[in-house]
């Protein structure tokens, strides 16, 4: 199961689990994670998740800004294009940190190295 944690001063205040095949996340109350705060754009990003490729039993989760107006970083670094998230990443959605968590990858990890495409 994966999970976008948001913190408060690096305290878990918040989960969301993410559902496939995709979420929204931003402003706007139809978004499925909804941050009500002028730094957050309508839709500001959007999380899909697919089977792996070489394993699909296993789900891979993909973060994608939507043209916000103050981004979205992984590990404070801007997301261009759909970048694929990792257990423990740490997101920021315009001043908003969240951390995501994956519990299969993390478990996968311990036992086999996962292919980057």
């Amino acid at each position: 199961m994966a999970v976008l944690a948001q913190l408060t001063d690096d305290v878990v205040v918040h989960t969301f689990e993410i559902t496939p095949p995709q979420m929204t996340i931003g402003r706007n109350p139809n978004c499925d994670i909804q941050i009500t705060e002028s730094s957050v754009s309508a839709t500001h990003a959007i999380i899909t998740q697919m089977p792996n490729r070489h394993f699909p039993q296993f789900m891979e989760t993909y973060l994608q800004d939507q043209d916000s107006t103050n981004g979205t970083f992984v590990n404070e670094q801007p997301v261009i294009g759909r970048q694929r998230l990792h257990n423990n990443d740490v997101i920021r959605f315009a001043w908003h940190r969240f951390k995501f968590f994956d519990n299969l990858e993390a478990e996968l990890e311990k036992t086999t190295h996962i292919l980057q495409d």
